[in-house]
């Protein structure tokens, strides 16, 4: 067995036998059947931590995270899988490799034990894991509670030139519900304005973006996406990448869905940054690009199975997150052309504040749900559907909520970061993985070797 090769088989034991530890199934197309691993579109064959029939049995039964987990079904996983031996031989090869990839594989080694312990924790074989290593190990950064008060004073300036003045809390509530419900996306026509906000994106991505990649990446198609409404969804949203259609050459379509929330409650503003963060130059373009890249021999086999709860997890949400300036070719909120696009973007800016702000309170400060739900709604402007979302079964989910939402302010704040210190040139390329796979923390080896 090569090197690489045996990189590649504790790659995928390490991941999907963490993923399949809590439930989770990579060839789900559905996001309410995938969990920690994103993806799976590298032609790999599967491996027996997915394989073996005791993994289905246990994936059925929801994993460790279930309300009842079925303690037979995972000891019968555990006897045939060895997965906390792959963590620790995952760390032990990223060692070996070392440089660039070596970092990378150490971060997501380090993220996938710490999942190991949690999901112990939660079978009750394990200690409680410690809320600022989950958030450490996932962001690169000790937890801290959010600051959410120059977005809304912002808010608070725009609505008063668009007519909605506001003078406490609960008028400023009130005036964002008011703007809200005078822009709402009609939910029959999602497919129309994804596909129109779609098109602008684009435009703005191959003006902005495309020139600073390299020439094999600007064919790839940035936005094959597919919108699907689905009822009740604990989520707002699901981008599930797929990748794994091929033309008759062999080549990949680069294909994506998107699941929405039949229920969201968003504006059209709102659903402009959302369908930027989502599809282009977002998440599907930032999938796309890292397959072609891996399809060019660019970027190892790790490329194709990204994982959520890690560091590299963390930079894709803030590469998303800021995704709506880039397609502009701006830094900052307030350069974008459209003081409606404006507020829309700080909205949606605050509530990824908020997903933080949940986990914080949730897990440092140990509040109830409702008090959470209070805080989300009053200050950071969430919508009731979002607050109570983000404060039950995101918030209060045992590793989505110490280990993901506080991932989503980190990246943001980074990739702003790192884009107003660093020229387009320069920096598009480091994000998007042209240099080698990066994460939250190894990009800045990239951008600023010492």
């Amino acid at each position: 067995m090569t090197d690489e090769t045996l990189l590649t088989r504790t790659t995928a034991t390490a991941i999907l036998g963490i993923d399949t530890l809590f439930g989770g199934d990579v060839l789900d197309p559905s996001g309410t059947g995938r969990f920690i691993a994103d993806s799976w579109f590298s032609d790999e064959p599967l491996p027996a931590a997915y394989t073996h029939p005791a993994a289905a049995v246990l994936r059925k039964a929801g994993g460790v995270a279930a309300k009842a987990p079925d303690l037979a079904a995972l000891d019968a996983y555990l006897s045939a899988i060895d997965v906390a031996a792959a963590v620790k031989e995952l760390s032990r090869l990223a060692g070996a490799v070392g440089g660039l990839r070596g970092a990378y594989l150490a971060g997501t080694a380090d993220s996938l034990q710490a999942m190991w312990e949690l999901g112990q924790e939660l079978v009750g074989r394990g200690p409680k894991v410690d809320y600022d290593r989950c958030v450490v190990t996932s962001t690169g950064k000790a937890p801290e509670p959010s600051k959410p008060e120059a977005k809304r004073r912002r808010v608070a300036e725009l609505l008063a030139k668009a007519g909605y003045r506001s003078g406490t809390p609960e008028e400023l509530l009130a005036a964002v519900d008011a703007w809200r419900g005078e822009r709402l996306v009609p939910k029959k026509s999602i497919g129309q304005l994804a596909d129109a906000f779609i098109a602008q994106l684009d435009e703005g991505t191959r003006r902005h973006l495309v020139p600073h990649l390299p020439a094999a990446l600007r064919d790839v198609p940035r936005a094959n996406i597919t919108f699907l409404p689905i009822a009740d969804a604990w989520f707002s949203g699901s981008m599930n990448y797929v990748g794994r259609a091929r033309h008759a050459d062999g080549s990949p379509k680069f294909e994506a869905t998107y699941e929405i929330n039949a229920s969201l409650e968003i504006s059209v503003p709102e659903f402009a940054q959302l369908v930027s963060h989502e599809v282009v130059p977002g998440h599907v373009t930032n999938f796309a690009w890292t397959q072609g890249l891996f399809v060019g021999k660019r970027l190892g086999f790790e490329s194709t199975v990204l994982t959520m709860n890690t560091r590299g997890a963390a930079l894709s949400e803030g590469i998303a997150n800021n995704a709506i300036l880039m397609a502009f070719g701006v830094t900052e909120v307030e350069q974008l052309p459209d003081a409606d696009l404006q507020l829309g973007t700080l909205l949606a800016l605050l509530q990824d504040d908020a997903k933080n702000q949940s986990s914080w309170l949730t897990w440092r400060e140990g509040l109830p749900q409702a008090e959470v739900a209070a805080v989300l709604r009053r200050d950071f402007l969430c919508s009731a559907e979002r607050a109570d979302k983000l404060s039950g079964a995101w918030g209060r989910h045992p590793l989505l909520g110490r280990m993901y939402l506080p991932a989503y302010r980190a990246g943001t704040e980074k990739v702003a970061e790192l884009r107003r210190r660093h020229p387009a040139s320069k920096v598009i390329p480091a994000l998007y993985n042209v240099n080698g796979l990066v994460d939250l923390v190894t990009i800045d080896r990239v951008l600023e070797p010492r």
